[in-house]
């Protein structure tokens, strides 16, 4: 039966009791972690989230009824005791903090009692990842969790402190807003007062933080949760978190700067990591030429080489279609000291690229005594053969894998390919931090399924000043003032330049497609606020979960969000997304007409 704590106030968490309170009287509060009955002793591990401190039940200290009652004791159950420190009777334990001290237990109360759980409450759980997410409450009981959310509040705070004093203000933007769908699905919320029609969840501050700009709050920033309705990874969810900013005034160099200190301050105070500064830059062209993405890992070589140029008059049409048409090319990676990789591993490395959109994967290797194992050398002179080992940087003993097609999916296949092969080869150093900015993003690209340009960021953001003169004709050509900092291969956040100029921004929307009509129906407000004095503003927003799980190591964003979705963006511990009753519709006047699948 539960007891009441009354007359009982928590003096300490586990860990806050050290060497300096050994004598002094105690009480503590928390979970069992674990019981030892050794007959005349009893000893509990307290948990709570700071860590763990041993208890010692002795009859003769807490009287036979109170350790009768400790006997009764199981994992999970939450406790209050009061006792005294002491030092350990027995050996120390030196994987603990609290190690070398015991509290000496006067007093047991049994605040709650618990099942057996579903899964044990430890670190580096082999638990199935649905059984934890449907008792995330328990999950989020084990050290390890309980690490990754403490350290992301700190880590909030870090951000929070930099931030004021550098001069940003931190303010709230709405979370029902209209929908203008350009980019990802929103999410949509009926309105009951307004029947038939609808707010939006924010894909983003995005709108709002530039009429902040307009407002005179020239420097703006948000910790801010975000919505979008769209297919989930490893690294992304349904809703999650930005830190967000907005700066009047000031350009690419300004933002970057500001937030190269802001990297340092965070990683210097919540890991004690010197982050080098200034950090590398490198252009998008160049980041796709180098490593076939626009996030790359930079933690290991293994770089693109384009071979365009050697196969364009070979017999061995795979290659020289494409590098005789305009947006195509043939290029290669080099795997030193992998000829010998068996036909196995080759043929798995060419269902992957498959499963990417590659239609097959070509090979090279050099033979240890100068002969070549290849999927195409037989179409091939020797001299061409030798020619593309020396354009790729081949020796005796490496093995060369090629992907010719359109640019985009070349860049696409060897990328992934280039990642796969180095986290084969153990070339990954995983306690590196490697940060770059990736500048000068296209500023359209074109989307199959809509049969139109889009933005690649959003319809506000600059084009370089130096290729506004596309606008009218060749958008496609135009690059953007836009900036991502990646960090080891993910993308950690991205910003830009802001049109602020109507005329601009009246190009820009002509140039993905939509009237002037159209463009007022959707962003008619944000147009008209132009009209009445705008700054020139630049901003970022950082992917504040992505953040989390590259600090800590995480292997996915799950593991540092409290209460995160799964890959069909349900709530497996809730049941959300779920019914609702006819009243609740027929109050939004909503009708369903559900098609089977």
């Amino acid at each position: 039966m539960a007891e009441s704590m009354s007359g009982f106030t928590r003096s300490y968490r586990c860990t806050e009791v050290v060497n300096a309170q050994i004598g002094e009287s105690v009480v503590l509060m928390g979970w069992v972690n674990k019981r030892r009955n050794l007959g005349s002793l009893i000893f509990v591990d307290l948990r709570d989230r700071t860590g763990l401190v041993q208890l010692l039940f002795d009859e003769n200290n807490i009287g036979t009824e109170g350790y009768e009652k400790a006997a009764t004791l199981r994992n999970e159950f939450v406790i209050a005791v009061r006792g005294l420190v002491q030092r350990r009777e027995g050996a120390v334990n030196e994987n603990l903090e609290t190690g070398e001290i015991e509290i000496k237990v006067l007093e047991l109360r049994i605040l709650s009692e618990s099942l057996t759980p579903p899964f044990p409450i430890e670190e580096d759980s082999q638990t199935r990842d649905e059984l934890r997410l449907k008792y995330r409450y328990l999950d989020l009981r084990r050290p390890d969790i309980q690490k990754n959310i403490i350290l992301r509040s700190k880590v909030a705070q870090s951000v929070r402190n930099f931030m004021s004093s550098e001069g940003f203000i931190e303010i709230e933007t709405p979370m029902l807003c209209k929908s203008t769908p350009e980019g990802a699905r929103d999410y949509l919320v009926p309105s009951r007062v307004h029947p038939g029609s609808f707010y939006a969840l924010p894909q983003s501050p995005q709108i709002f933080k530039q009429l902040l700009m307009c407002a005179g709050y020239d420097r703006y920033y948000q910790i801010a949760r975000c919505f979008r309705d769209e297919d989930l990874r490893a690294d992304r969810q349904p809703e999650f978190t930005q830190i967000d900013m907005e700066f009047s005034f000031a350009n690419a160099e300004t933002v970057m700067e500001t937030n190269e200190r802001l990297i340092a301050h965070v990683f210097k105070e919540i890991l004690d990591i010197d982050v080098e500064l200034p950090l590398q830059r490198m252009t998008w062209q160049e980041a796709m030429d180098r490593y076939g993405s626009d996030k790359p890992d930079t933690r290991f070589g293994m770089e693109l080489t384009d071979i365009t140029e050697c196969v364009k008059d070979c017999d061995f049409s795979v290659f020289s279609g494409p590098a005789n048409q305009e947006g195509s090319s043939v290029r290669g990676i080099c795997a030193k000291g992998m000829a010998s990789m068996p036909r196995k591993k080759i043929d798995a490395l060419v269902e992957f690229v498959k499963g990417i959109g590659a239609k097959g994967l070509a090979y090279l290797a050099i033979n240890e005594d100068g002969t070549y194992k290849s999927s195409f050398a037989k179409f091939m002179k020797e001299e061409e053969l030798a020619e593309i080992c020396k354009e790729m940087g081949a020796e005796k003993g490496d093995m060369m894998f090629f992907a010719s097609d359109t640019d985009k999916n070349v860049y696409a296949v060897l990328g992934a390919l280039r990642l796969e092969l180095g986290a084969q080869m153990g070339l990954i150093d995983e306690n590196k931090f490697n940060f770059l900015w990736v500048t000068e993003f296209p500023l359209l690209e074109y989307s199959e399924e809509q049969e139109r340009w889009v933005a690649m960021h959003h319809p506000f953001t600059m084009p370089l000043e130096s290729d506004i003169c596309y606008l009218d004709t060749e958008p496609w050509k135009a690059r953007a003032a836009a900036y991502d900092i990646v960090l080891n291969g993910v993308e950690l956040g991205g910003g830009s330049e802001r049109i602020y100029n109507p005329e601009i921004q009246e190009k820009m929307f002509a140039a993905l497609g939509f009237t002037q009509e159209e463009a007022y129906e959707r962003f008619g407000f944000l147009l008209d606020a132009f009209k009445y004095g705008v700054p020139p503003h630049a901003g970022l927003a950082y992917g504040f979960d992505r953040m989390m799980m590259l600090m800590t190591k995480a292997e996915s964003i799950r593991d540092v969000i409290a209460f995160p979705k799964v890959k069909d963006a349900s709530c497996l511990m809730t049941g959300a997304p779920g019914m609702v009753d006819d009243k609740q519709l027929e109050e939004l006047e909503i009708k369903l007409a559900l098609v089977e699948k």
